[in-house]
């Protein structure tokens, strides 16, 4: 097989006497830590994990995530709220707060976004179980997986049950 003459240039695609490309360099820890906080929000916890495999040591890491913090890039509530806003239309509260409390946010943060979810949380309960069954429960058996379908997704006993009977939710003065 003959080499065919009319591409000018190596045999790396470079034009000749052009220096092969560079490989780019690896991107800086915050380098690394801005790119995952583009992507959406990170908790503290969370970003050190993805972090530590390309920090040179723990007292770097804890530099750099302490320098995000205090630029407002890395923010426990705003961590929180996103987190919520991703979840709140396919969990309840109870399992919202479990997930919370796995990135070990501060308790008045976690504390003050579960409050929020539990003004709604019979109306989310009910769209989601709408969603998947549409009619109440007609024997023992179905009635128990329905419930075990909420419970599961972290709603409170009351408020299966109430959504389970097709009540309306509580009315508070």
């Amino acid at each position: 097989m003959q080499e065919d003459d009319d591409h000018p240039g190596g045999a790396d695609g470079q034009p000749e006497g052009v220096p092969p490309r560079k490989a780019r360099p690896g991107l800086s820890l915050k380098g690394r830590a801005l790119k995952c906080l583009s992507m959406r929000e990170h908790s503290r916890v969370e970003l050190r994990r993805k972090l530590a495999p390309h920090a040179e040591s723990p007292e770097q890491l804890d530099a750099v995530l302490d320098e995000l913090e205090s630029r407002r890039f890395l923010s426990a509530e705003r961590f929180a709220e996103s987190m919520v806003h991703r979840k709140a239309a396919r969990f309840g509260a109870a399992r919202i707060k479990a997930e919370l409390s796995q990135h070990q946010l501060p308790p008045d943060v976690a504390e003050a976004v579960v409050r929020s979810l539990r003004d709604t949380e019979f109306e989310r309960a009910h769209a989601l179980w709408a969603k998947r069954h549409g009619e109440l429960p007609s024997d023992p058996q179905a009635h128990a997986r329905q419930a075990r379908f909420l419970a599961a997704r972290g709603f409170s006993g009351d408020v299966i049950r109430r959504v389970l009977k097709g009540e309306g939710p509580v009315e508070s003065d």
